[in-house]
C-alpha cells in the first residue's frame, strides 16, 4: 500500500506538513498527491472512529447476513446498491461462504432494526433469507482499539 495512504488510514488529521516530514517530501507534493488520490476515487472520504459507548447516542449496531438470488446480467450489484441507499446501512459487502451479502446497520433500537429487516430487506425481490446479529461490545474498529489494553501485571508484587 502507498505509504501516504497508510498514514492517512492511521490518522487522517495529520497536516500536510506532518505528512511531508514523515514521507521526506514537501507539503505541496503531499497536497498534490492527496488531490490526485481523491480525483481518482481512491480516497472516498474521511471519517472519525467514534466509541458509541461513550456518547449519549443510544443506538445499536447489527450485522445482517443475506442470502440472495443474483439477477441476470447484473449479479448482486442491483440488490447491493438498493440496500446501500438506505441511511441506516453503514456498510455492505459481497461475501464468500454460507451467505451472499453482509450488511452493517445502525438503528435507534432493536425494534427499529427488526422493522428494517422485516419491512425493507426481506421484501426486496431476490432476498431469500436473512440472519441478524447484534453487536454487544466493540473492542477494535478500523485498527483502532476502543477499549483500554489489558494491564501487564507480570513482575508486579
Amino acid at each position: 500500500m502507498d505509504k501516504l495512504l497508510s498514514l492517512l488510514k492511521t490518522n487522517a488529521r495529520l497536516s500536510n506538513q506532518e505528512l511531508a516530514a514523515m514521507l521526506g517530501t514537501t507539503a505541496d507534493e503531499v497536497d498534490d498527491r492527496i488531490k490526485e488520490l481523491e480525483r481518482k476515487g481512491i480516497i472516498k472520504g474521511y471519517t472519525a472512529i467514534v466509541d458509541e459507548e461513550l456518547t449519549q447516542n443510544d443506538s445499536i449496531a447489527a450485522y445482517i447476513e443475506l442470502s440472495v438470488t443474483p439477477k441476470a446480467q447484473v449479479g448482486y450489484d442491483d440488490i447491493a446498491r438498493l440496500i446501500a441507499s438506505y441511511p441506516e446501512v453503514e456498510s455492505i459487502s459481497l461475501m464468500s461462504g454460507g451467505y451472499d451479502l453482509a450488511v452493517t446497520l445502525r438503528c435507534r433500537n432493536i425494534k427499529d432494526a427488526s422493522l428494517f429487516v422485516a419491512q425493507r430487506l426481506a421484501t426486496i425481490d431476490g432476498v431469500i433469507s436473512t440472519s441478524t446479529h447484534f453487536f454487544l461490545q466493540k473492542y477494535k474498529e478500523n485498527g483502532i482499539m476502543l477499549v483500554d489494553p489489558m494491564p501487564d501485571e507480570r513482575g508486579q508484587e
